[in-house]
């Protein structure tokens, strides 16, 4: 017969009553060694830092496995003791690191030091310390704990901030950090002021919403280089910035380069740090004197063959043919119509009347070289650009402007030109001081409008054509009786 429970005896349980509930904590009953020091071990091995730890006696508690990857001690044979004199501080550095080390349990914050350590094998290795105490429950330092990684490691990455820093603040290029989606994360002042905005103002909008034109050229190659990494050279992409004013048309020189997690196992694309450098000036630079060589060596090709030819029409119309090549689509030259020379003087006594003598290409657009010797004038309104050219002894631009194709063949026809004419330079033919005709060069829509370059190089031709067009016509004198 058992007890009564009040006795202080205990009941045993018989095989089938369930256990009653105990009282408390939940890991009351846990096994020892499953009290959180698996997970405290874990956590400092897995640090990315050396990290080490006294108590207040200056004994070794804890050594994780990068503080052994540096010095080569491993956690058995450094916790445990006294100090680091002897193993890993030469005995002369001792007092001195152990010293600066321990001020840390009585210092507010961190303590940051650099010190020369010893490894197994007997080298010595740089490092920086961070030490901060360890305060008990009673809230008196029971030790301090202290991390540590090679100097040159910690200047590395400092120095890697220190570039970030400067790439945002003080760069004379625009730096623009896309995340994943395509959309600015970060963006330095100087990319700031070339899309026109506010830094911040920037950030997390659509790249269609900063730029007009070249948004798919920009998003394919953000989406290239997310893809398939860093590209190996820069690459220019001409862009039309968004501007309360209208589209601002920039050529940017960019360069891109992918940024992948450091944490991640596998590369993990953050996004695309984007550099750019606006030139395009340089480039309209470099196209102003690409074009100047071009047109110099065309005319020295074109008078080379010009003096080939025994017929001086023959000649005018060579260089006709030349000047063609990457100016214009259809080029007219209309003389004179009595054929001779006429000082400026003189024209202004009569109406101007011009043949056509010459046209380029010879493709049934126009009369082929020098056909017109009927002498019959061409039928130009008052008001056409070759006759204002003849008048004012100068050159004369004119353009259909952005109208529908129907009006700008309706306003070629008018002007007696092939029907996908839109934009017209007149120059006058001049020879020894008397005016003999206009040679008329003309672009399809295709092209820009002639600009003040073009009207210099279209000069020049005219001053060839009407020094062969002048010889032409002594020749004629010289055989009429």
């Amino acid at each position: 017969m058992s007890a009564s429970p009040r006795s202080g005896a205990t009941d045993e349980l018989g095989p089938d009553e369930p256990e009653p509930e105990r009282g408390g904590p939940p890991d009351a009953d846990r096994p020892a060694g499953h009290d959180g020091s698996d997970l405290l071990a874990a956590l400092l091995d897995g640090m990315d830092a050396a990290l080490c730890a006294f108590d207040a006696d200056g004994v070794v508690t804890h050594w994780n496995r990068e503080a052994e990857r540096i010095l080569g001690w491993t956690a058995a044979e450094a916790v445990g003791r006294r100090g680091l004199a002897g193993w890993a501080v030469r005995t002369a550095d001792a007092e001195e690191v152990e010293g600066r080390l321990m001020a840390a349990m009585h210092a507010p914050g961190r303590q940051v030091h650099e010190f020369a350590l010893l490894t197994k094998d007997g080298g010595r290795v740089l490092v920086r310390t961070q030490s901060a105490a360890v305060r008990g429950p009673d809230g008196r330092p029971a030790g301090l704990y202290c991390a540590f990684s090679e100097v040159h490691t910690q200047i590395d990455l400092e120095r890697s901030i220190a570039l970030s820093e400067a790439l945002f603040q003080d760069a004379s290029w625009g730096v623009v950090l896309v995340d994943a989606d395509l959309r600015p994360a970060v963006v330095n002042a100087h990319a700031a002021r070339a899309f026109g905005t506010g830094r911040t103002a920037v950030l997390g909008r659509p790249l269609g919403e900063l730029l007009s034109e070249g948004v798919e050229e920009l998003e394919s190659a953000l989406t290239h280089v997310l893809a398939e990494g860093t590209p190996p050279a820069p690459a220019d992409i001409r862009v039309s910035v968004r501007t309360p004013r209208g589209g601002r048309r920039r050529c940017w020189r960019s360069g891109f380069v992918r940024l992948s997690s450091p944490l991640a196992e596998e590369p993990v694309p953050l996004g695309v740090a984007w550099l750019f450098a606006d030139v395009t000036e340089a480039r309209q630079a470099e196209q102003e004197a690409s074009l100047l060589r071009f047109r110099s060596n065309q005319l020295h090709r074109a008078a080379r063959a010009a003096a080939e030819c025994e017929d001086p029409a023959e000649a005018a119309a060579v260089h006709l043919d030349f000047a063609l090549a990457g100016f214009a689509d259809h080029a007219l030259i209309d003389r004179v119509a009595d054929g001779r020379a006429a000082p400026a003087d003189e024209q202004a006594a009569a109406p101007v009347r011009l043949v056509r003598v010459a046209a380029a290409p010879a493709d049934g657009s126009g009369p082929g070289p020098f056909t017109g010797r009927s002498g019959l004038p061409v039928r130009y309104a008052e008001g056409h650009p070759a006759l204002q050219c003849v008048d004012r002894v100068g050159s004369v631009r004119a353009t259909a402007g952005a109208v529908p194709p129907e009006r700008a063949r309706a306003w070629a026809e008018a002007h007696q030109w092939p029907a996908d004419t839109v934009h017209a330079l007149c120059t006058v033919l001049r020879s020894r001081g008397r005016t003999l005709g206009v040679v008329t060069f003309l672009r399809g829509s295709a092209r820009s409008p002639f600009a003040r370059p073009d009207t210099v190089y279209a000069e020049s031709v005219a001053a060839h054509i009407a020094a062969a067009l002048d010889l032409a016509a002594l020749r004629t004198t010289e055989k009429s009786p």
